[in-house]
């Protein structure tokens, strides 16, 4: 009978994300946190917290905030396709790794929108720029964006803004929450949002690459097409570069 172990490292630096590794074979714990960590310090970024876990269980027992998670699909009790859709049914902006030896899991890791597949043995470089994408991705969609408006200021994830809108004189943010009228220009918002997964489409709008539903050479679908935006032709090509760019980054 295998015994579950749960090991904790709380890194205690102060930073507010969290690390979880879940995986039955320590070693590969091991060699993860290692890698994690050699990331962030030859990054000059302070590490955040890394709590590892040798069963599903013990993964989901945790209560606290599921950043980034480092899952293996074959453990004892609990598999990591059961364990990687609980998380993204409690928290659908859970960034999950699968690693594992077996490749015939892709397609089932792949319906819970699993952001990458690593293999193992783990390669240490490609370790490294899947890291640096999720980070990035991370950042994207928990940093708050400030809303000045007439009536006040407004704090949202980047995540929620859909797009921004030139109307005349008025500047519209539109957000899965409401749309304010800024008290900014377009050029304040080119500057503040993330470049990332924003795109400036047209001289009228900027919009969010998380949002888009679809596009032809004139125009971009947002949100279930509740947002139109025009697209410049000349900028058609380039636009569609940084799309699927931003797809593949999130895969």
């Amino acid at each position: 009978m295998i015994k579950y172990i749960q090991y904790t490292f709380n890194r205690k630096t102060g930073a507010k994300m969290r690390i979880l590794l879940c995986d039955d074979d320590i070693l590969i714990i091991e060699q993860l946190q290692k890698y994690i960590e050699s990331y962030f310090e030859s990054n000059h970024l302070k590490c955040p917290e890394l709590v590892s876990f040798t069963s599903g269980e013990f993964l989901l027992a945790d209560t606290e905030e599921k950043d980034i998670v480092f899952l293996d699909i074959e453990m004892p009790g609990m598999n990591g396709i059961y364990i990687g859709n609980e998380l993204k049914r409690a928290n659908k902006n859970v960034i999950i790794f699968v690693v594992t030896s077996y490749s015939e899991y892709l397609d089932e890791a792949m319906r819970f929108h699993v952001f990458r597949y690593l293999s193992k043995p783990l390669d240490k470089q490609r370790f490294f720029r899947n890291l640096k994408d999720a980070l990035s991705y991370y950042n994207s969609i928990t940093a708050k964006i400030p809303i000045e408006t007439k009536q006040g200021v407004y704090s949202l994830p980047a995540l929620q803004i859909i797009a921004i809108e030139a109307q005349g004189r008025k500047v519209i943010v539109h957000t899965t929450r409401q749309d304010f009228v800024s008290i900014y220009n377009m050029n304040y918002w080119i500057e503040q949002l993330p470049k990332n997964s924003f795109f400036q489409t047209h001289r009228s709008f900027i919009i969010n690459f998380e949002h888009v539903t679809d596009f032809d050479h004139t125009t971009v679908h947002l949100t279930n097409h509740q947002v139109t935006a025009y697209l410049t032709r000349r900028k058609y090509s380039s636009f569609k570069n940084a799309y699927l760019l931003y797809l593949e980054s999130m895969r």
